[in-house]
């Protein structure tokens, strides 16, 4: 009889090709969709990851304003518009406040949100940043074919620095139950210099980096360094353009709370899940053996306690 954690896996086996039935995409998807694909320089991308975080308010704000709350120059905010192309500012403006009207009347009573604590708020941002997870997932595809290709490297290289190890460790451990080569690397340098090239001296193929703000130049030269020795780099991040992105094989993106002191990662966190789940679709049978195998040990060295 399989064990609980070997029937979830079989249980929550991903099915491809399923897309959502139609409908309008939200405020801060039609948001991304505005900056994508462009080239922007670090003040540029500061100015986009604000106004798509703080939309139904930064469409509203004057060239001034606007420059103020970002910490940038009024000209940067103009180059900004036109590196979109936009003849200027006004222009951007006025393409961005149906997106923020259309989020206001789709959103909660605002008497309601009024009486919302900084906790409900930071809880509430956390299931928006869900919700457009769950729309992503809506094609699982992408999904499935990154699963497919981490499970077939061996070794598996996982790659998290700073504020990001923690997923990075959450990721590295699961894996290894379902995955019979698992190398974590939290340290920047050198030591990750060597550590991927013998990843890939050994067989490996990929890396699956995190990347969470605030994002370091450490973990750049990292992914790229990942890259000269022949690696190919599958990141998750909370970005949708920039540098990270750009030395990316396959960027996925799932939003971080920021309404707290410190960042909360659920949708990071889901979609680690989500591409275990898709590295255990790859291969079921290494999959079911190996979780087997660590349950069994656990019973033997009584990890667990039994209520």
């Amino acid at each position: 009889m399989p064990s609980g954690q070997q029937a979830r896996a079989q249980a929550s086996a991903i099915t491809p090709g399923r897309r959502a039935p139609g409908g309008e995409p939200a405020p801060a998807d039609k948001v991304r969709a505005l900056f994508g694909g462009h080239r922007l320089s670090p003040a540029q991308r500061r100015i986009a990851q604000y106004i798509t975080d703080h939309l139904t308010e930064a469409a509203f704000l004057s060239i001034t304003d606007l420059a103020d709350r970002v910490g940038v120059s009024q000209p940067s905010v103009t180059r900004f518009a036109s590196s979109l192309g936009f003849s200027g500012y006004p222009a951007l403006r006025e393409a961005l406040q149906p997106i923020a009207l259309s989020a206001v009347a789709g959103s909660p009573d605002t008497r309601e949100e009024d009486r919302r604590n900084e906790l409900q708020a930071a809880v509430d941002a956390e299931i928006a940043n869900l919700e457009s997870l769950r729309r992503v997932f809506a094609d699982a595809d992408q999904v499935l074919d990154i699963g497919r290709e981490l499970a077939r490297s061996v070794p598996l290289t996982i790659l998290g620095l700073r504020i990001s190890v923690s997923l990075a460790e959450y990721f590295a451990y699961a894996a290894k139950r379902i995955h019979p080569d698992v190398r974590l690397v939290s340290r920047g340098g050198s030591v990750a210099y060597d550590a991927l090239l013998q990843s890939r001296e050994a067989g490996g193929t990929w890396v699956l980096a995190f990347a969470m703000p605030r994002h370091s130049n450490e973990l750049l030269s990292a992914m790229r360094a990942a890259r000269r020795t022949g690696l190919r780099v599958a990141l998750i991040t909370d970005l949708t353009l920039g540098p990270l992105v750009e030395e990316a094989d396959v960027a996925l993106t799932a939003g971080t709370g920021s309404r707290l002191v410190f960042d909360s990662y659920a949708a990071p966190g889901v979609l680690s899940a989500a591409i275990l789940q898709a590295m255990a679709d790859a291969e079921p049978e290494r999959t079911q053996l190996r979780l087997e195998k660590y349950e069994q040990a656990a019973e033997q060295h009584d990890f667990f306690l039994d209520y």
